[in-house]
């Protein structure tokens, strides 16, 4: 899916033109200029579908203590603040990753680093809502 931007631009040029009456006058043509850029957030109903499908990994960035306290069946644990140093380790997951936390604020830093990192990861919020969507 794609967002995209159309700009029309007026360009004028004096070519010497003259009209009927003797009158300069100008030419004028719309130059178009389009702009896609890839649309990465995808919905809801999107995310939900990934995590219903199976069509990539559920990634928990929540501490080792939290997630042995509750998590969605057969997501990956590896705390936010290891994301950089585990980097191979999260590279080698199927993508897209749905990333999750307690609320969505970890997981929405660690979707920004890895986005950043060239990988394709969404943000699903919390765990339980992740889990809900599972199940």
């Amino acid at each position: 899916m794609f967002d995209f931007v159309l700009f029309s631009i007026p360009k004028f040029s004096n070519k010497g033109l003259k009209n009927n009456e003797g009158d300069n006058c100008y030419e004028s043509d719309e130059l178009n200029i389009l702009f896609l850029k890839p649309n990465l957030k995808p919905n809801r109903m999107n995310i939900e579908e990934i995590i219903k499908n199976n069509e990539g990994t559920i990634l928990d960035v929540r501490t080792q203590g939290e997630f042995m306290g509750g998590n969605v069946a057969g997501s990956v644990n590896i705390p936010v603040q290891e994301i950089m140093d585990r980097l191979d380790e999260v590279k080698s997951l199927k993508q897209p990753l749905v990333l999750c936390c307690a609320s969505g604020n970890r997981s929405g830093m660690a979707q920004q680093l890895l986005s950043n990192e060239g990988l394709e990861c969404y943000n699903g919020g919390g765990w339980m809502d992740v889990n809900f969507y599972k199940s």
